[in-house]
């Protein structure tokens, strides 16, 4: 891996006008971001990214802050770039303009208002860290460059893409006629530098089969937001389920102390409730998934083998309440700067009878994609047959890691931020999630994140501090400018 060096070198040139960006514009990113996160971009199906009114929007008001801060504007359908100079060889600096779905009832106001007083400190809205601030940031420390008359031999060009929570394919298409930088920079991760990344992975089976109705069954399973979050909330309704094993469930909750658990007496049947805490699947140790624990109630429990109950068994059997897969067959494995892979259970979708569930992987280097695919269908094969069950499909999906030990400016930005931390024991990182870093040829990842801190990306109370939105304007100025003039 790529050696940290101990002394901080930043440019004078770069340290003033830092500050003069914070002196100048620290308020004004903060309007900005109340702008950016009002508009609520979520992709849906059945709608184009570019043919959105929400994206219509939101690309009027970057095309509006860009002439007013006056950056040049490139409208590319999915996705937008905002430049500033015209020289040859340029600085990609990359960012997302879409958020994930948010539950209005677990937000104090509206995850779509800025909502800078509910808890003093604290910017809370969608979006905030994942990945508007960051868009907000980098504009005004463009400005400051452009300001102050700071030469630079390369052009920053700010990229915001507006479909990395769900396809990745319009940006694969442009980028083939996209000029690949001198420098490529994500700000959609953690500092201190991100070198390596996890490969975003799925394996969804697909569970079919009715319930004879004469024995314990479990319907209406239900659980989980979306494919790359940690579930906070999961339910079943127990049926034919006697006082003595209601009884037991109930003892059960009472040992999972990480999550609340409710029973509530239905027309036909007990429902039981489980309560967790949302997260990014990327970082599964943060949150507490209600998917897995709602299972955990039913271990050894036997279940009728309807849809609901083949799930509910899956997941105790094969997946458990830990994180790193070791009850999934011999899927389980690490690398020593990467760490290990995490599996975790997001979603459950109900296809009419059917019922899908996708359990997200995080996989780093080590394995390769054939053998880990090859391990995962034999451990879903010896399931069923253990179980005498038939799945009704699965899907198998593996992203490729990323892990770069000759990124020529990781050094530089490694430089800053312990310019600005004082954390000279800072070095390189790796990470769970996937940026589309992984899309071009030199490109590592520099915040918003710091470390240490839970990141509340794709939580239901995403937040960034009005003191991280600062200090991240202070090294994103002082990055562009020292990678503007590598």
């Amino acid at each position: 891996m790529l050696a940290a060096s101990v002394h901080a070198n930043v440019a004078d040139t770069s340290v003033k006008t830092a500050e003069y960006a914070v002196n100048n514009y620290h308020q004004a990113q903060i309007h900005t971001l109340a702008n950016l996160v009002s508009f609520p971009t979520v992709n849906k199906d059945g709608i184009e990214t570019p043919d959105n009114p929400d994206f219509i929007g939101f690309k009027q008001l970057l095309k509006m802050k860009a002439a007013q801060l006056g950056l040049d504007y490139q409208d590319e359908g999915h996705t937008v770039l905002i430049g500033l100079g015209k020289q040859a060889q340029k600085v990609t600096v990359v960012t997302h303009g879409d958020v994930q779905p948010a539950d209005p009832k677990k937000w104090q106001k509206s995850p779509f208002h800025l909502d800078s007083t509910t808890e003093p400190g604290k910017l809370i809205a969608r979006g905030t860290e994942d990945d508007k601030g960051p868009i907000a940031t980098a504009l005004y420390a463009m400005k400051a460059i452009k300001d102050q008359g700071v030469e630079l031999n390369n052009r920053i060009e700010l990229m915001i893409y507006l479909a990395e929570e769900s396809d990745w394919e319009p940006l694969k298409a442009f980028m083939k006629s996209y000029e690949q930088p001198k420098y490529a920079i994500t700000i959609d991760a953690s500092y201190p530098v991100v070198v390596a990344e996890k490969g975003w992975s799925l394996v969804e089976p697909t569970f079919r089969g009715e319930s004879a109705r004469t024995g314990v069954y479990v319907s209406e399973l239900t659980g989980g937001a979306f494919k790359s979050q940690i579930p906070e909330d999961a339910s079943v309704i127990v049926h034919n389920a006697s006082a003595a094993l209601i009884e037991q469930l109930q003892a059960q909750a009472e040992s999972l102390s990480e999550v609340k658990v409710s029973f509530a007496p239905q027309t036909q049947g007990v429902k039981v409730t489980v309560k967790g805490i949302s997260a990014h699947s990327s970082e599964p140790e943060a949150g507490v998934n209600a998917i897995a624990h709602l299972a955990q109630l039913f271990s050894g429990v036997n279940l009728e083998a309807n849809a609901d109950g083949q799930a509910v068994t899956f997941i105790n059997q094969l997946i458990g309440t830990g994180l790193y897969g070791q009850q999934f067959g011999e899927i389980a494995y690490s690398h020593e700067f990467m760490g290990p892979m995490t599996v975790a259970p997001t979603l459950l979708t109900r296809q009419g009878n059917d019922i899908v569930l996708s359990v997200n992987l995080r996989r780093p280097v080590g394995k390769q994609a054939q053998l880990l695919e090859q391990q995962i269908n034999q451990a879903i094969d010896n399931w069923q047959q253990t179980n005498q069950v038939t799945l009704h499909n699965v899907e198998v999906e593996l992203g490729e890691p990323m892990l770069l030990d000759n990124a020529p400016h990781a050094q530089k930005l490694l430089d800053i931020f312990k310019h600005y931390t004082n954390d000279q024991s800072a070095s390189f990182v790796s990470i769970g999630g996937g940026t589309n870093a992984k899309l071009f040829d030199n490109a590592v990842s520099f915040g918003p994140s710091m470390p240490g801190k839970k990141y509340t990306g794709h939580s239901e109370h995403e937040y960034i501090t009005v003191d991280q939105l600062e200090l991240n304007l202070r090294m994103y100025t002082a990055m562009m400018i020292e990678l503007g003039n590598m």
